[in-house]
Parts: C-alpha cells; structure tokens; sequence
C-alpha cells in the first residue's frame, strides 16, 4: 500500500536529514537531486526542518552566492549536546560532543580505591557538569556510559559485581535519577569494538571479533553488522576461557585460572621479566619497549604472540568471524608486528583462515563508542516526526 502523506513526509525529513548528518550541508537544489523530490517538496520539508529547529542555513553557494537556490542547509549542531562517560576501576573519563557528534570538551578523574562510595559519585557527577558547562549553554540530551562488567540486555543497567568498584553502579544510578537527559549504560568493551567499527580498523567489517587487551582482557562480538550481547550480557567474558597454560582453572567467582591470566596487564608484565627484558608500568608500555629493543625481545613477543593465538583459537572455532583485532592499550602498543605474529600462530591452529589486525583507537575507543550510541540515540528521538 502507498505510504500517506504524514507517513511519506516523515520519511522523505528523516532522509534529508540523513544525507546531512553523512554529506554535510548541501542546497535545497541538492537536496532534490539526492533524494529524486520535485522541487516543492524539497521546498516543503526544508522549512519543517526549519520550524523544528532541526536545520537552518549555514552558508551560500554558487557563483553569484545569493539568493534562495545558493542557500546551504545543516544540522544545527548545537540544538543538543551529548556526553559518554568512560569508566574505570581506577577512573572516569568524560566527552562532550553537538549533535553531530563534534567534539566539544573533555576531562578525567582519578578515583583512588580508598575514596568513599558517595565522594567518588559526587566527584565523577561534578566532573560530568563541569565538562558540560565548559561545552556550551546546550543541554545535554543524550549520556552514554561506558563500563567494565555485564549489562543487562532486559533491564539495561550494569549488574553487580563483586569484583568491580560499588561506585560503578551507584554513578550510573545517580546519573539517571538527577539528569534530565537519557542515560545508556554499555560495556566498555562493545563500545570500543563499535568505535573500530566505524572509525578505526574495522570500517567495512560486519563481522568479526574484538579482544581488548589491557590491565583486563575482553571481548566484544560482531555479528552481521550488529554487537551480539549473548543472554545474560556476559557475550566476550573471554577472561573467563579456560586455555592451556594456566596454573588452574578459572571459576565462577574469578578469572585467574582463565585467559585473563595469560595475557592481563600483569602477566604481560611476568613474561616479558621472565624474557630478560627490563619491566614497566603496565602491559601496554612493556609491549611497546619489547618492540623497540630489536632482536632481543623477538621471544618474548613471540611467547605473548602465542598465548593471544590460543585465546583467538578458541574463539574462532566456535564464530568463525573472518577477522579478530587486538584492541585496548596492548593491542595498540604491538601495533602491526605483534598483530603479524598472532596471525601467523592462529593459522597453525585453526583451519579458519582468519585476519588478526591491531587497532587503531586503544583506550580512548571507549569514550569515542559511546559518543556514537550517544548521538545516534539524539538523532533518532530529534529527528523522529512529531
């Protein structure tokens, strides 16, 4: 059945307004050729975009650079802002972006794990307010946040977990009680995997999975284009995977006899001492030494090549995604040549050819994947007819 008038005009503002956010600010004239409208349609919903505050003209185009048909429309970016929080077990991380996810103000905290459970969700709350009152006079529409730990797919909210900060889950409680925007919660893990996704290393993958590699280790599974969450939102605990070379086996109470203790920040920092090489900080910065001192650290980087290898075995045997990218700080830190070796070493484990690639965006694709969720949660109440 042909669409009503309502209905066709709905749609035809929801693809002007798409072919804005992705092409930018274009003239009515393009509009028409883009969307195959007649002119006074084109005219018609350029000005319900208008009256709703949803466009406005930034600018003209053409040689003579007047008049209506040089008018160049937009997105009127400041009509809403957005915020993701990045939360840690030592920390949060806060981003202000527009609507169109432009980046307009960030900060960070250290949360020491002495500090209270009311001053840490005080201290995170103010730095949300601060950072938004430093992005503009815009109020905040849409808060994202981003989290280590399972998120209920029926509920929404971020489970209890003896293992994580009790702050963690009275922040996002606060933040839903006092804000007037929308609060999403998500795993840390599937947002950075979202922001690879679109953003980093895999742009044009619909599927494949991603390890986050860092004082932790995670992964988030993409499956036709879309993040799968599994039942109970534990998809990707790989912490949990019980691999050979372990002292023991993992429980349900902790991960220490999992692959979490083969390849967390801590066992990276044991095997590269055990190799000779000089310690670090943490995970990340070891990798990167290990990879700057040549020739001398080949076995070591070919030992944490291994352990990775099993990890990504067993999880290929069961999705076959077709590619796997090392993400988090580690997965940044060895960069190319650590992703090479693990390739490599996955191929003589698994009949299923599979392409190992390092991320691109490390720590900070947790704050840039819920600035994605974010605006694409802004955009879809904004821009859904009235």
């Amino acid at each position: 059945m042909p669409a009503s008038p309502s209905t066709a005009r709905a749609i035809n503002d929801r693809r002007a307004l798409h072919l804005l956010q992705e092409e930018g600010p274009l003239t009515a004239g393009q509009l028409k050729a883009l969307t195959g409208l007649s002119r006074p349609s084109v005219a018609d919903l350029v000005e319900r975009l208008r009256g709703a505050g949803l466009i406005d003209v930034v600018g003209e185009s053409g040689a003579e650079r007047r008049g209506p048909n040089a008018r160049v429309y937009g997105i009127v970016a400041d009509r809403a802002h957005l915020a993701a929080l990045d939360v840690r077990t030592g920390g949060v991380g806060v981003g202000v972006a527009d609507l169109l996810g432009n980046p307009l103000a960030e900060k960070t905290l250290t949360v020491p794990a002495d500090m209270p459970t009311d001053r840490a969700v005080a201290a995170a709350v103010a730095l949300l307010e601060r950072t938004a009152r430093e992005a503009g006079t815009a109020p905040l529409h849409t808060v994202a946040v981003g989290a280590p730990g399972l998120i209920d797919p029926a509920s929404g909210e971020l489970r209890d977990s003896a293992s994580l900060p009790l702050w963690h889950r009275r922040l996002v409680a606060v933040l839903q009680e006092r804000l007037p925007a929308t609060v999403l919660v998500e795993n840390e893990t599937n947002l950075a995997a979202v922001a690879e996704q679109r953003l980093g290393v895999a742009r044009g993958h619909d599927t494949f999975v991603f390890l986050w590699l860092g004082e932790g280790v995670g992964a988030a599974v993409v499956l036709d284009g879309k993040v799968r969450r599994g039942a109970s939102g534990g998809a990707g605990e790989v912490g949990f995977l019980p691999v050979p070379g372990t002292s023991g086996l993992p429980s349900a109470t902790g991960c220490d006899g999992g692959f979490h203790s083969l390849v967390g920040g801590g066992a990276v920092c044991e095997l590269a001492a055990a190799h000779g090489l000089p310690g670090g900080p943490d995970g990340p910065a070891v990798v990167a030494a290990a990879l700057e001192a040549g020739e001398r650290a080949d076995p070591f980087l070919d030992a944490l090549a291994e352990r990775l290898a099993l990890g990504a075995a067993a999880v290929v045997a069961v999705l076959d995604p077709g590619c796997v990218v090392l993400g988090g700080e580690t997965g940044l830190a060895g960069g190319k040549a650590l992703a090479a070796r693990v390739e490599a070493r996955l191929a003589e484990l698994s009949p299923l050819r599979t392409e190992v690639r390092a991320g691109e965006l490390g720590g900070g694709a947790v704050l840039s994947g819920a600035l994605l969720i974010a605006r694409e949660a802004a955009q879809d109440d904004l821009f859904a007819p009235r």
